[in-house]
């Protein structure tokens, strides 16, 4: 792990990192709802903000530097080999052999240009956290969405709170230009994450990835699927719970083989 920091996405973390606590340095310093509790002598509030922010940057570097699924080897391990084995060949696609590190590929896997492995279950390269999002780490990077949007939304308002009224427009420009501009980074920034958090679960709760979205007619398992058909689409209740509360490898090819009977 303490390799893959001073790797190509250094840069991208650490200005993420000094981004974060720059902002919440300058919610601290001006005349915020922060300020007016901690002279208040009222530490909670400043502390929860504080505990949720570094939480934030917390989940930011495990799923920026957890390995997402990287297929390293053609074995398959134990029980899983044993459940391959079941499942009749003429019912699902031939698995690829990939062209760039000639491993096989498991249904739902990808190789991924940038991190150049393949990675199963790929969901798509995020130059944010400059890692992929695969089966391993998918999850964290909701939960990482969500604690940072909620951190988001919280900073926004303790920013509007600290905007003082002034007499001229070039004194009040003068006097809240830390907080103008930290509005305008922090606000840009909750609508990109609402948006990808509302997008991420969305496609969560029907079992398809950012990729199987995007490139359905280019997938050989997708492509002769009608758009409204997806082979593993368990419903909402079932596809949530199997995302967030099943931590095993999944083998895709027997839930393919066993939603399309008919599939050659």
């Amino acid at each position: 792990m303490g390799q893959n920091m001073f790797r190509t996405g250094f840069l991208v973390r650490a200005t993420h990192t000094v981004l974060t606590w720059v902002i919440t340095l300058i919610l601290f310093l001006h005349n915020t709802d922060l300020r007016k509790c901690e002279e208040q002598g009222e530490l909670l509030l400043p502390l929860l903000f504080f505990l949720l922010v570094a939480l934030s940057v917390l989940l930011y570097f495990a799923v920026s530097l957890m390995d997402p699924g990287f297929i390293l080897t053609d074995s398959v391990k134990g029980s899983n080999e044993e459940m391959e084995s079941m499942i009749p060949q003429s019912l699902t696609p031939r698995l690829r052999r990939c062209g760039y590190c000639l491993l096989q590929q498991p249904m739902r896997a990808k190789h991924c240009q940038t991190c150049k492995r393949c990675v199963r279950r790929f969901d798509h390269h995020c130059p944010w956290i400059e890692n992929c999002v695969g089966e391993r780490n998918h999850r964290w990077f909701i939960v990482y969405l969500l604690v940072q949007l909620l951190a988001l939304l919280w900073a926004l308002h303790i920013t509007l709170s600290g905007i003082s009224p002034s007499l001229t427009w070039e004194q009040w420009f003068r006097v809240n230009g830390f907080l103008l501009a930290t509005l305008g980074v922090v606000g840009v920034f909750s609508m990109v994450v609402l948006l990808l958090l509302g997008c991420h679960l969305y496609l969560v709760s029907i079992n398809c990835t950012t990729w199987e979205f995007m490139s359905r007619h280019r997938i050989s398992y997708l492509k002769n699927c009608s758009d409204e058909e997806n082979p593993f689409d368990r419903g909402v209740i079932c596809n949530l719970w199997d995302f967030f509360c099943v931590c095993s490898t999944v083998v895709w090819e027997k839930i393919y083989a066993r939603n399309t009977p008919n599939s050659v």
